[in-house]
């Protein structure tokens, strides 16, 4: 049998989908993940999605969509984690293409259902940005999840909506969530987590990183992004919950309002006029900040006191866990220096590695 997964913000969420396949259908069914090429500036310094014009070595699934195999390359400056997620996952990525759009994407699904005919359809959101009206003060990414939400209701066929971990990308607080989010439908282990535990080692999702270590048992507050959100690690945060879909879309705002648009720069767009920003708006404005930056030069010797610092800080802040991308970008390193600084700091202090998180220790150690 085949499932079909649509990662609906693409990046983590593909991640996050071979977890969830791993924990709900084991080794029994075949999955496709349908996502994005969209891994932000840390991986790939050009703002927005990628297109199939994009990569090399793509090879065609379906008449509209293209699957993503370990030989493919993304054509330079563009970077893409897709190609390492082929070689090292037993699935097969597919590649959502948003830039004609809702009707675009809908097409695509489709298209691949019809010649998949899947057991069954997921649509995987974690953290639950997806469930967004549109106008809350911490929304950063509305417009991916909604253009695939758009999509998937207007697909001829069943689909599920599954939210895991409600809050762990830092944009909606769990209790913005909790009047949306139906049964729980699994609840992730660490067993669960070691589908995807070699990938962590080097993937930049902090949602789906965050999803892990809470798995594993991590359990406080972890501090993330480049804004340094706190994100609530407790006993819920590794649940996956089944959401109805017609009350998604009823609630997200932009997600209707995109139902019909051909291009993703209408789409763009709604989410200036309904969120009042577009993030491809604002990974332009930061590609272009980071082309004037000079970024600092990673010296082991300097790069102890300034964690220190840092930690200090955050312990100020109530903080008991970071993400490495933080860190990265905390200390004013380039996102090319964050598997370096990784390695650093876990030889250099293996104790304060809770995977794939970083510790803050309650004193300094």
């Amino acid at each position: 049998m085949t499932r079909l997964i649509v990662a609906a913000g693409g990046g983590g969420d593909a991640v996050a989908a071979a977890m969830l396949h791993a924990a709900l259908y084991g080794d029994r069914d075949q999955a496709v993940i349908l996502t994005y090429a969209w891994d932000r500036l840390l991986i790939d310094p050009l703002p927005g999605p990628r297109r199939p014009a994009d990569f090399t070595g793509l090879e065609r699934l379906t008449p509209a969509v293209w699957r993503v195999p370990a030989q493919a390359q993304p054509i330079a400056p563009a970077g893409s984690t897709l190609p390492r997620l082929a070689a090292e996952l037993p699935h097969t990525f597919a590649l959502l293409d948003p830039y004609q759009g809702t009707e675009g994407l809908t097409h695509q699904l489709e298209d691949l259902v019809s010649r998949l005919e899947p057991e069954s359809i997921d649509l995987l959101d974690v953290g639950g940005d997806i469930l967004a009206r549109g106008d809350e003060a911490t929304l950063r990414s509305p417009l991916a999840d909604s253009l695939a939400l758009a999509a998937c209701c207007q697909v001829n066929a069943p689909v599920r909506l599954l939210v895991a971990g409600p809050g762990l990308d830092g944009e909606l607080l769990p209790a913005d969530l909790s009047d949306m989010l139906g049964s729980a439908v699994h609840t992730f282990t660490a067993s669960d987590a070691e589908a995807i535990s070699s990938v962590l080692e080097w993937h930049p999702s902090e949602a789906t990183g965050v999803l892990a270590a809470t798995a594993r048992g991590a359990r406080g507050t972890c501090e993330i992004r480049d804004a340094g959100l706190p994100v609530p690690l407790t006993d819920d945060s590794p649940t996956v919950h089944e959401v109805d879909l017609d009350d998604a879309v009823s609630r997200n705002q932009l997600a209707r309002a995109i139902m019909a648009t051909e291009h993703l720069d209408e789409a763009e767009a709604y989410s200036r006029e309904i969120c009042g920003y577009s993030e491809i708006d604002y990974e332009r404005n930061k590609a272009l900040w980071l082309k004037d930056q000079q970024p600092a030069t990673l010296d082991p010797s300097a790069i102890w006191p300034q964690l220190d610092q840092f930690e200090a800080e955050a312990r100020a802040r109530g903080i008991t866990h970071t993400t490495f991308r933080r860190i990265t970008e905390a200390l004013n390193l380039s996102g090319s220096q964050l598997d370096d600084l990784r390695r650093l700091l876990i030889n250099g202090r293996p104790g304060q590695y809770d995977a794939p998180l970083w510790r803050i220790p309650i004193a300094a150690e």
